[in-house]
């Protein structure tokens, strides 16, 4: 049976990474956001969770994401719209108010050109706004995007870091084992020697008369 790894991440943990980083999505909040609240409840570096995210559960969850990024962009369009409506109908109002509230259906061409004037200003006024939105939007996936990336930058320098020091640990240990099998080489051989010299010695025992006679 093999052992759980202590850092192991755990189907819980990536399901609340999940519903997570999906509520920024949608809410049009960075993902780095969702990675440091993702951390804080289960105990993990933002990193951590980023690294998680883009290795192994965005690829479970490719549908939720579009579904998320096109919430966030109907959010965006009727919020857009809410305040758009909410110029229109001040505007709408001053303008009432200042004609003392009468209206004619016969127009001078001097008010149908400060209608036309108003409306091509409203009209540039909202596209203004939607560039300065589209702007700020790239601004913010820009800098999410060089956040992550410096993130895992962190992540590889200290993966290269640990590498290098297994196959410094590596070098070491091999050296050592060479050594060793050197060492045994050199005293296994020392050993036959000592038997060969052992064996090639003469050997003598005495006689009955006192002589000595060599035994072969």
């Amino acid at each position: 049976m093999s052992a759980i790894r202590q850092d192991a991440w755990s189907d819980e943990d990536d399901l609340i990474l999940a519903e997570v980083t999906l509520r920024h999505i949608r809410e049009g909040s960075t993902q780095l956001s969702a990675f440091e609240e993702v951390g804080e409840r289960i105990g993990r570096t933002a990193a951590a969770c980023g690294f998680r995210w883009n290795s192994f559960v965005r690829k479970k969850y490719e549908a939720a994401i579009q579904i998320a990024k096109a919430q966030r962009q109907k959010r965006s369009q009727m919020k857009k719209q809410s305040t758009v409506a909410s110029i229109s109908g001040s505007a709408t109002a001053l303008l009432d108010h200042e004609q003392g509230t009468v209206k004619t259906d016969s127009f001078t061409e001097d008010s149908l050109s400060i209608d036309a004037v108003i409306r091509f200003l409203r009209g540039w006024k909202a596209t203004y706004q939607e560039m300065a939105r589209q702007i700020k939007g790239l601004e913010r996936e820009l800098q999410e995007t060089q956040e992550q990336l410096d993130m895992y930058r962190r992540e590889n320098d200290k993966l290269s870091k640990q590498v290098n020091e297994v196959e410094t640990d590596y070098r070491v240990v091999n050296d050592d084992y060479k050594a060793l099998i050197q060492i045994m080489d050199r005293a296994r051989k020392l050993a036959f020697l000592a038997e060969e010299d052992e064996e090639a010695r003469a050997r003598f025992k005495m006689d009955a008369n006192g002589n000595l006679e060599r035994i072969e």
